[in-house]
C-alpha cells in the first residue's frame, strides 16, 4: 500500500489511542430525510391495524365494545385459545430442548443429519400438517388435532435458538459439575438448563404467538379459537365492531405474553465475562439410551415430515383428472409466486430505511421507528386484513379487493422479518466507509446506493427470501383480501379441504411444500 499524496486529505481517527473500534450502530445525530420519509411511511403502514382497532372497536361506544368482550362466548374463546397455547408451548419446549441437546451435546449417530431433518417442519405450513392428519384420522378434529398439528409445525422455533445457545455455551460448567460427582441428568437440570432459559423462553414466546395467530390449522380442525371466532364474526355480519373488539382482546393477550416473557429473563447474566478458549464440548455418551434417543428423533421427524408427505402421496395416487386440474394447479402456483414475490419486494423496500436508521443511529426517533414496524407482528393476519379492508372502503375505494391491497397486508405482517435482517446486515458493515463516502462529496442517497446497500446486500437478500417464503404460506389475510376469482395455493387448499375433497387438495399442498422448500433450503445453505 502506497502513502497518500501530500495534497490528499488524510482521515484521522478521532478516538483516543487504544480505544475500541465503534460498533455498527453509534451515531447520535438525526438521519437524513432520504431515510426518514420512507421510514415514517413504513411505520405508519405498520401501525395502521392498531389504529383501526381503536377506531372500530369504539365506533358504537365503549359500552357496546365491553358487551362484546364480556360475553360468555368471548370467555370461552379465551379459555380455548389459552389452553391450546399452553399445551402446544409445553410440548414444543419438551421436543425442542431434548432434540437440541441430543444433536448438539450428545454422541448421537448422524447428529448433523438429524439437525437438518428436525428443521424441515418449518417448510410445512400448519394447515398442511392439519390437512394430513385430518384426512387420515378424521376423529382427531378438535382440540387434539389442533394441538398435534401446531406442535409438529412449530417446535423448530424452540429447537433452533436452544441449539444455537448450546453451541455457544461454555461446556466448562458442566464438566465441573460432573467432576464433583453429579450425574448427567442432575448436571443437565442444574447447570445446562438454567443457561438455556433465555433461548427457551424466546422460542416458547414465538410458539405462543404463532398459536394465538394461527387460523389455518384450527379452522381445518374445526376448533374455535379467537382467530376463527374473528373470521366467523366478520363473515356473519356487516357490523365489523364485534370482530374488532375480539381482535383487540387478542392483541392484548399478545402484549401480555411478550411482557411475561420479558419478566422471565430477570436480571441474571448468562454470558461469559471473557472470550475464553474456543472449544467444543465433549459429546455426552448415551450408552444404553442410544437406541431410545434415535427412536425419539426418528419418531419426531416421521410425524412432523414423513407422515404429511406420505399422506399427500397417498391422496395424489388416488386422485384422478376428475378431482384436480393440472392447468388450474399451474395457474394457482404462478399466482402464488407472483403475489409472494411482490410482497417480499415491497417489504424489503420498506424495511431498508428502517433497518439502516436502526443500525446507524441512536435516539428516540430511531427507536420509535424500529418499534413501530413490529406493531403488525403483534396483530394476527385476519386483523390486519380487517384493518386494510376498513381503510380501503373509507379512503381508497379503488384498492378494495385488488392485488395491491393484499401485497400491503404482506408488508404489514412480515415487515419485522425484513427489518431484522436488514438491521443485522447493516450492523456488520463498517460505518467508517459511509463517512469516507460523505467526505468525498457523496450525497446521503449516494452513500446509501453506492456503499451501504451493496455492503449489506447479502443480508437484505436473505431477509427478502425469508419474507417470500412466509408470504407464500400466509392464509387468513389472503382469504379476506384476494381479488374475486384469484386463488393462491394456500386458499385453494383451504377451500378443497373445507369441503372434504382431500384428493383435490393434495396437489396444492404438495406444490406449496415444494415451492417453499426451495428458497428455505437455499437460505439455510447461504447461512451455513
Amino acid at each position: 500500500m502506497t502513502a497518500p499524496e501530500p495534497s490528499a486529505p488524510v482521515l484521522r481517527d478521532p478516538r483516543p489511542a487504544g480505544a475500541p473500534a465503534p460498533a455498527g450502530r453509534g451515531r447520535v445525530g438525526r438521519p437524513s430525510l432520504i431515510l426518514i420519509v420512507p421510514a415514517v411511511l413504513a411505520a405508519a403502514l405498520a401501525v395502521l391495524p392498531l389504529g383501526y382497532l381503536g377506531v372500530r372497536a369504539l365506533e358504537r361506544g365503549p359500552a357496546f365494545a365491553w358487551e362484546v368482550i364480556a360475553d360468555s362466548r368471548t370467555g370461552e374463546l379465551l379459555l380455548r385459545s389459552l389452553g391450546l397455547t399452553a399445551v402446544v408451548v409445553a410440548a414444543c419446549l419438551l421436543i425442542g430442548i431434548s432434540l437440541a441437546w441430543l444433536t448438539v451435546r450428545a454422541a448421537l449417530p448422524g447428529a448433523r443429519a438429524w439437525s437438518v431433518l428436525v428443521t424441515l417442519p418449518l417448510a410445512v405450513p400448519s394447515y398442511v400438517t392439519a390437512f394430513a392428519w385430518l384426512s387420515a384420522v378424521p376423529s382427531l378434529a378438535g382440540f387434539t388435532g389442533s394441538a398435534i398439528a401446531l406442535t409438529l409445525a412449530s417446535f423448530p422455533y424452540v429447537y433452533l435458538p436452544v441449539a444455537a445457545a448450546l453451541r455457544g455455551t461454555d461446556p466448562g460448567h458442566e464438566e465441573v459439575a460432573r467432576s464433583l460427582g453429579h450425574g448427567p441428568l442432575h448436571t443437565f437440570l442444574s447447570v445446562t438448563l438454567p443457561q438455556l432459559r433465555p433461548a427457551a423462553a424466546g422460542g416458547g414466546l414465538l410458539v405462543a404467538l404463532y398459536v394465538l395467530s394461527d387460523f389455518g390449522a384450527v379452522s381445518l380442525m374445526r376448533y374455535d379459537t379467537f382467530t376463527r371466532g374473528i373470521y366467523t364474526s366478520y363473515r356473519a355480519s356487516f357490523d365489523r365492531t364485534p370482530a374488532a373488539a375480539l381482535s383487540a382482546v387478542l392483541v392484548l393477550m399478545t402484549v401480555l405474553l411478550v411482557a411475561a416473557e420479558s419478566r422471565t429473563r430477570g436480571r441474571a447474566g448468562y454470558a461469559r465475562t471473557g472470550t475464553g478458549t474456543a472449544r467444543r464440548a465433549v459429546p455426552a455418551a448415551l450408552g444404553r439410551l442410544k437406541a431410545l434417543a434415535l427412536a425419539w428423533c426418528g419418531a419426531v421427524v416421521a410425524l412432523a415430515v414423513g407422515f404429511p408427505l406420505a399422506t399427500l402421496g397417498y391422496w395424489l395416487a388416488v386422485g384422478t383428472s376428475a378431482t384436480w386440474d393440472p392447468a388450474l394447479l399451474t395457474t394457482t402456483a404462478l399466482t402464488t409466486l407472483g403475489v409472494a414475490a411482490a410482497g417480499a419486494a415491497l417489504t424489503a423496500v420498506l424495511a431498508l430505511p428502517v433497518g439502516v436508521i436502526a443500525a446507524r443511529h441512536r435516539g428516540r426517533l430511531a427507536t420509535l421507528l424500529e418499534q413501530a414496524t413490529y406493531a403488525g407482528h403483534a396483530v394476527p393476519g385476519i386483523t390486519v386484513a380487517l384493518a386494510l379492508v376498513f381503510f380501503a372502503v373509507r379512503y381508497a375505494r379503488p384498492l378494495y379487493q385488488e392485488t395491491p391491497l393484499l401485497i400491503c397486508a404482506y408488508a404489514v405482517l412480515f415487515l419485522p422479518v425484513a427489518v431484522g435482517a436488514t438491521r443485522a446486515a447493516v450492523l456488520q458493515a463498517p460505518p467508517v466507509l459511509d463517512d469516507v463516502a460523505r467526505s468525498l462529496g457523496r450525497s446521503p442517497f449516494g452513500v446509501l446506493r453506492e456503499v451501504t446497500v451493496p455492503l449489506a446486500s447479502p443480508g437484505i437478500a436473505a431477509g427478502a427470501a425469508l419474507t417470500f417464503v412466509v408470504c407464500m404460506k400466509e392464509l387468513p389475510a389472503t382469504l379476506l383480501l384476494r381479488p374475486t376469482g384469484m386463488d393462491t395455493l394456500a386458499t385453494r387448499l383451504w377451500t378443497e379441504t373445507g369441503s372434504g375433497s382431500f384428493a383435490a387438495a393434495a396437489p396444492y399442498a404438495a406444490a406449496l411444500i415444494l415451492l417453499a422448500a426451495v428458497p428455505s433450503y437455499l437460505l439455510g445453505r447461504h447461512r451455513t
